[in-house]
């Protein structure tokens, strides 16, 4: 409850901040509309922010269960097969040397201008954090667990599923939480290159009509995206990892 207090102060201190910034140096709202101006925009559109809003929420929530999905059945054959990494952690390389901005145009000659575009653009972002997370919690497994469970005569498969997998749910959730915050990245960035709705087209048209309260109000929109679905994911994995007590200084403690 502090801590959402805490929140709610350090948000209305900015808004101040800011709206006295506005009202200093007198800028046009073509410029820097101040947070009235972009909460009064929120209040007259908001019927239009719900509708390209509910389609960006679909793309990325959609996108973010197959990139975790990909990026899981990834790193469990990273971490099972040597050949697997061989031939897939060069691949998993390019994803990531390769501007996203560069893949967008070819994703949407490829898959339209309808949702799998964007779909496919959360996917590629969100893949690389999940798959190294989760091969990498794979391959730090207490040592002593394995020589156990080899003395004990368990095969690799049951190894990977009753001791790796278990011992790299923390790791595996960690990058959950950066898909979660970077998810929305995908998503925006196909609709900048070619859409007919969601988010990121509704802030090109408004930029170009010199609406830029508008502009802001789908930012301030999609950021309540992305914090929320963080907030989510971090719930989710705090009930996932009971056993997982989190560590903090003694002041934030008793905070």
């Amino acid at each position: 409850m502090k801590a959402l207090l805490r929140a709610a102060v350090t948000l209305a201190v900015l808004a101040a901040g800011w709206q006295a910034l506005v009202w200093a140096t007198g800028l046009p709202r073509y410029l820097l509309p101040g947070p009235l101006a972009v909460a009064d925009a929120m209040r007259r559109q908001a019927p239009l922010l719900l509708n390209h809003g509910l389609t960006t929420l679909a793309e990325i929530l959609i996108g973010l269960v197959a990139g975790v999905a990909l990026g899981t059945v990834s790193a469990l054959l990273l971490a099972r097969f040597r050949t697997a990494r061989r031939w897939l952690m060069p691949l998993l390389l390019v994803s990531q040397a390769i501007p996203v901005f560069a893949l967008a145009p070819l994703l949407v000659l490829w898959l339209g201008y309808g949702m799998a575009s964007k779909i496919a653009m959360a996917v590629l972002v969100i893949y690389f954090p999940v798959t190294t997370a989760l091969f990498d919690g794979l391959r730090r497994t207490d040592p002593g667990w394995l020589d156990l469970a080899r003395t004990m005569g368990a095969s690799p498969a049951a190894i990977l599923w009753t001791i790796r997998l278990p011992a790299a749910l923390p790791a595996f959730w960690s990058g959950v939480r950066v898909a979660a915050a970077v998810a929305p990245i995908g998503a925006v960035i196909g609709e900048w290159v070619g859409s007919s709705s969601g988010l990121g087209y509704l802030m090109l048209h408004a930029n170009a009509r010199m609406q830029i309260d508008l502009l802001f109000a789908a930012v301030l929109v999609l950021g309540l995206f992305a914090v929320t679905l963080y907030a989510a994911v971090d719930a989710l994995a705090r009930r996932a990892l009971p056993w997982q007590s989190d560590t903090q200084p003694a002041d934030d403690a008793e905070s």
